[in-house]
């Protein structure tokens, strides 16, 4: 039997044959969203920024600029990217995006000092890199499950996590024995030598496969041109810049704020690697509670969860137990943000035109992810202190995340 969305939805079919027929989709998905631009900018910005600052002289302020140079690339690239998924599949520009990101974070190697060459290789890094984002490989995930779409990307998407994990440390140990030019050599090696082979082994659409019994006809769901009519495309339009702000301004500069309340070093390593750790639990907890249950409500409860964390890291001192609740509060919330619009994209609006739909929702997404950091670090470069950041986050994000419950029932796909 065949969904509202075009997908197989047959009620004998088990999560273990939807499983046994996607996994590899599901593990080129985990390794190259954890080694594209989803995740590699975002947990590593604040590693590099310190050794960037006593190499050039540069502020913190003008460094995390970076993220927001990174953000106007993905409002060039992401709808374009989901344009060009509909033209000549998800395969293929996944497979091409790769290779281009990681040649342009080879080339930042070789920085000489200069701010314009730092932005301009991050815009390049940006644009090229969108490929690389859930806008892709989601698309492809959505077509291979239907039952268990939530838990599916879930583990699509713990690829941020499994890299938040393993950066910090590796990272740390790159930079400190060989240098910050090795760590960025090593950044780019990620997405040539690791995700782009098994992209190019494991990652396809479920219409090239003989021996799968998911559909090959159009999926049904709303048109780039129809989409655009609906309101509940504006509702998420309007709510997601509020919402990925509040939720993106902290983990870029995690050790600065820890750093901040007094904590040694040894300590900030010790903790920050709890934000993957806690997305991926997010994600998996987060995907499976989305095919239980009514997706905004899910979504407005978890992503609230970090105004706990805000309030904790805005006191004057912060001892390391509750900081480490804060970091892994803060990872939880964030292992579903991905996922959510993924999943709420698919059931509200469809897989016709999911990539295209999804690339401006992204977009969106995108440009609340980029200002923050910014200002975060404007913030502390004028008062010393990231508390009032911290605060408005922790207003800001419960309101936007209340506003995904306006979004309503499910609707029929299968009308349009």
């Amino acid at each position: 039997m065949q969904a509202r969305d075009g997908t197989l939805s047959d009620p004998a079919a088990s999560q273990d044959s939807e499983f046994t027929r996607g996994w590899p989709v599901l593990l080129a998905s985990v390794i190259g969203i954890g080694c594209g631009l989803a995740a590699i900018p975002f947990y590593t910005f604040g590693i590099f920024a310190p050794h960037l600052v006593k190499a050039f002289g540069w502020s913190l302020g003008e460094i995390m600029a970076g993220l927001m140079i990174t953000t106007l690339g993905v409002v060039i690239g992401a709808p374009l990217c989901g344009v060009l998924s509909e033209k000549i599949g998800t395969r293929r520009t996944a497979i091409g995006s790769l290779v281009l990101f990681g040649l342009t974070l080879l080339s930042l190697a070789t920085l000489n000092g200069s701010l314009l060459q730092f932005y301009i290789t991050w815009g390049v890094a940006s644009v090229a890199g969108t490929g690389t984002l859930p806008i892709t490989f989601t698309r492809t995930v959505n077509s291979w499950f239907d039952r268990h779409r939530g838990l599916a990307l879930g583990i699509a998407m713990m690829g941020t996590g499994l890299f938040g994990i393993a950066c910090k440390p590796l990272m740390a140990w790159v930079i400190g024995d060989y240098g910050w030019r090795a760590g960025y050599l090593v950044l780019g090696a990620l997405p040539l030598v690791v995700a782009m082979p098994i992209a190019v082994l494991a990652f396809r659409d479920p219409v090239n496969r003989a021996d799968t019994t998911l559909p090959t006809a159009p999926a049904s769901g709303f048109t780039r041109a129809q989409v655009l009519r609906q309101w509940r495309f504006w509702l998420l339009l309007v709510i997601l810049l509020p919402l990925s702000f509040a939720l993106a301004g902290t983990p870029p500069n995690l050790e600065s704020i820890l750093s901040d309340k007094g904590l040694s070093p040894a300590t900030i390593l010790s903790l920050t690697p709890l934000v993957g750790l806690a997305a991926i639990v997010g994600r998996l907890v987060g995907g499976s509670l989305l095919d239980r249950f009514w997706a905004p409500a899910v979504a407005f409860v978890i992503l609230s969860i970090p105004v706990a964390s805000y309030i904790i890291l805005s006191a004057a001192h912060v001892e390391p137990v509750m900081a480490g609740v804060a970091v892994f509060l803060i990872g939880f919330a964030l292992g579903i943000e991905y996922d959510v619009i993924a999943y709420l994209t698919s059931r509200y609006f469809g897989l016709r035109a999911y990539s295209a739909i999804y690339g401006m929702l992204y977009t969106c997404f995108a440009i609340g992810s980029g200002f923050a950091p910014l200002m975060f670090g404007m913030i502390h470069d004028r008062t010393h202190s990231f508390g009032p950041a911290l605060t408005a986050c922790a207003i800001i994000l419960p309101l936007a995340a209340a506003g995904l419950l306006l979004l309503g029932r499910y609707p029929r796909l299968d009308e349009n």
